[in-house]
């Protein structure tokens, strides 16, 4: 969420930024200052009337003492109408402070000047690019096929038991899936991530604090009797972590990383480029979350970009990173990279991760500030990435490493799964 200073300070530069997400912000920019100038004006108002009753009421004291009974009856009326008028107007700042915070919430962050304009996914610059095309026959199998030819997954299993995007891995299947959570959890933590165990459902104040609430209500499984959400990722119960909360400066940068189930709505996922394993309503992810200042956050991202990049290269599979472009950048980030693996039995490129800087956007939310040089608090830098998302990993690394004795593992795979092929 956008500070107030921010926006007062940088009004053009927010109206000009958001243009990059195909955002028209000018109407609700000016909307906001003017509720922030009637809460401020309100506030002053509010105070001077409690100044008033609290010196009024110690002169009704003093007239009692010296017998002054008229004055301190027509005082005491003086302070019951200023009672009133401040319980109106407590009413029109609660109601101020609660629009303009409606009003907030619903302006996206502004992307960072590197991010080019565009609509959307069509509109992605590619960065970089890396890893060898499999050359794999014409009839190659896609994953859903490769899943149910080595009894690896079973999709109408999953459906029985709870519904579509819900698969049941078996077998050499699920200790293909062990094995990655625990290959990319291992390589998290050699790269200095304190690895964290966190709950699966969070309350309604951590998903506003990551900006899941109220943006993406829809795509949460909700508890409703509990009032708890099912999280969407790792990334909301661990930022959460350092909601409401001062960090020691010299604790930076604040590295964590995480394995969870995930839960997505997903509502209106169809069609083929979302069969098998391409999108899940429950999937596995490693996450890792940083936060740091702001003078080094874009090092840090960078810093996590790079590490997501051995990962994808220590899998041996084709990887691709794009800048996203305005249009396609999430609400709450100001820049972000996505990872994608090529899928060679479905000849399409397929994300694995994203790796984002929300600037201070998340932190003014938690209110998660830090101490600077001359302790004062200024608002931290958050950021996370998938590190990774496991799904489309194991649909590419079924696909590409298919062969007619059966499906080869990556080297750095085979000492954690204890096979290193499955045929």
């Amino acid at each position: 969420m956008l500070t107030i200073k921010t926006i007062q300070d940088n009004y053009e530069a927010i109206i000009d930024g958001l243009r990059k997400r195909n955002f028209d912000a000018e109407g609700i920019i000016k909307e906001v200052l003017s509720l922030d100038e009637k809460r401020r004006s309100t506030q002053t108002q509010l105070d001077n009337i409690l100044a008033e009753v609290n010196a009024t009421s110690r002169q009704i004291g003093m007239y009692f003492k010296e017998g002054k009974k008229e004055e301190a009856e027509k005082s005491r009326a003086y302070v019951a109408k200023l009672k009133d008028d401040s319980k109106l107007l407590e009413t029109d700042l609660a109601d101020a402070e609660a629009k303009l915070q409606d009003l907030l919430v619903t302006i996206p962050n502004v992307p960072h000047s590197s991010v080019p304009a565009g609509k959307g996914a069509e509109d992605n610059l590619v960065e970089r690019s890396g890893g060898e095309m499999p050359n794999l026959p014409k009839d190659a199998a896609p994953h859903w096929d490769l899943a149910k030819q080595y009894d690896l997954i079973d999709f109408e299993l999953g459906v029985k038991i709870t519904g579509a995007g819900f698969p049941v891995y078996k077998g050499k299947g699920a200790r293909l899936q062990r094995a990655l959570i625990n290959f990319f959890l291992d390589n998290a933590r050699d790269n200095g991530f304190l690895e964290i165990q966190p709950p699966y459902l969070v309350n309604a104040d951590s998903g506003f604090g990551t900006g899941q609430l109220p943006d993406k209500e829809g795509q949460m499984y909700h508890a409703e009797v509990d009032d708890l959400y099912l999280i969407p990722t790792a990334e909301v119960p661990i930022t959460n972590i350092y909601r409401d909360v001062i960090v020691d400066k010299d604790d930076f940068p604040i590295k964590n990383t995480a394995y969870s189930a995930c839960f997505r709505r997903e509502a209106g996922s169809y069609g083929k480029d979302v069969r098998g394993l391409n999108r899940l309503h429950q999937f596995d992810k490693v996450e890792i979350v940083c936060v740091d200042s702001p003078e080094n956050s874009y090092e840090r991202l960078d810093e996590m970009v790079n590490y997501v990049q051995t990962l994808v290269e220590k899998l041996e599979l084709p990887w691709r990173i794009l800048r996203l472009c305005g249009g396609d950048l999430g609400f709450t980030s100001s820049l972000t990279f996505d990872f994608e693996v090529f899928s060679a039995a479905q000849e399409r490129w397929l994300e694995v991760s994203s790796v984002s800087n929300f600037e201070s956007y998340q932190a003014n939310r938690l209110k998660l500030r830090y101490r600077d040089d001359n302790r004062k608090t200024q608002l931290c830098h958050t950021l996370n990435g998938s590190a990774l998302a496991l799904p489309r990993i194991l649909a590419a690394l079924l696909e590409n490493n298919q062969t007619p004795e059966g499906i080869r593992i990556p080297k750095v795979l085979v000492p954690y799964t204890g096979f290193d092929i499955i045929d």
